[in-house]
């Protein structure tokens, strides 16, 4: 069979490094398929989707509102907070109110977990006092004081206390109060719609192969995840991994596409977002 390359962007994190171990090591047959594998912070992963850029990547739910003529959603890649998400942290607790009045650094505009910032102080973007800090630098700006509240992503959730951050906000927590106990969705994969849907059949099959190759092979995909675990030790990354790759990411559910659908109607409702994209799935 004749081999094609398709680019495949996904961020250079444990739960990400975990989900796409077995394309990265060869563990799975890919039908002739081969995937270069682009790791970059998601919100650079998706600013290059409104370009077109990637055949296939990860990218937030927010900017999937925004590439949706573009791109589709693969089944499977799902990154959900169920009763957890990012993280807004402060050398001491503040209220939401107070949040609103400080400077608050931010992994990126287009990040769901920015989103759910919007909608949990009611305000759109213009009207917060927000700074654009990469993800794994938002640490260092609050103590530097650069700004006086952080919107934590990736593992970070998991490693705020050694920083001497308290917790505001989980916002994962909140979204679940909010929405009948549903998860936050904040991210998934998408593969461009210039493919033929056979070659889209193929490639959603080929991710959730790989998806469940390393649940099944925890121990070797974790030891794999191990290289991209800033500042955490096995024991953490498990569990990282645990939080962002689970049945939520092997298949969304019924459960998780009326998630996504309250996410960006709620946000289209409150003019965060310029339309509400309907859910096209790769099946």
């Amino acid at each position: 069979m004749q081999s094609r390359t398709l680019t495949l962007g996904h961020s250079p994190d444990p739960d990400d490094a975990f989900m796409f171990y077995a394309l990265a090591h060869d563990r799975i047959a890919t039908e002739g398929l081969r995937f270069e594998h682009v790791l970059q912070d998601i919100q650079t992963l998706n600013e290059r989707a409104t370009r077109g850029e990637l055949d296939i990547t990860a990218i937030s739910i927010h900017a999937y509102a925004h590439v949706c003529d573009q791109y589709a959603l693969l089944p499977s890649g799902a990154s959900m907070g169920d009763g957890y998400g990012p993280l807004l942290v402060a050398p001491q607790p503040l209220s939401r109110s107070e949040v609103g009045a400080r400077r608050i650094a931010v992994p990126g505009t287009m990040t769901s977990a920015f989103l759910a910032l919007e909608l949990w102080l009611g305000r759109q973007a213009a009207e917060i006092n927000h700074v654009v800090v990469p993800f794994d630098q938002i640490f260092a700006a609050v103590r530097r004081g650069d700004a006086e509240v952080g919107l934590i992503i990736h593992e970070g959730q998991l490693t705020h206390a050694r920083e001497g951050l308290a917790v505001c906000e989980d916002l994962g927590q909140w979204w679940r109060r909010e929405n009948e106990g549903l998860p936050l969705p904040l991210g998934g994969n998408v593969i461009h719609k210039r493919f033929e849907p056979e070659l889209r059949r193929r490639v959603a099959g080929i991710v959730t192969e790989s998806i469940r190759y390393s649940l099944e092979h925890r121990s070797e995909a974790v030891d794999h995840a191990l290289r991209y675990a800033r500042d955490m030790g096995r024991e953490l990354a498990d569990r990282f991994v645990g939080m962002y790759v689970n049945h939520w990411t092997l298949d969304y559910g019924e459960r998780g596409r009326e998630s996504i659908r309250r996410f960006l109607g709620q946000a289209h409702r409150a003019g965060l977002i310029p339309r509400v994209p309907e859910l096209e799935f790769v099946v």
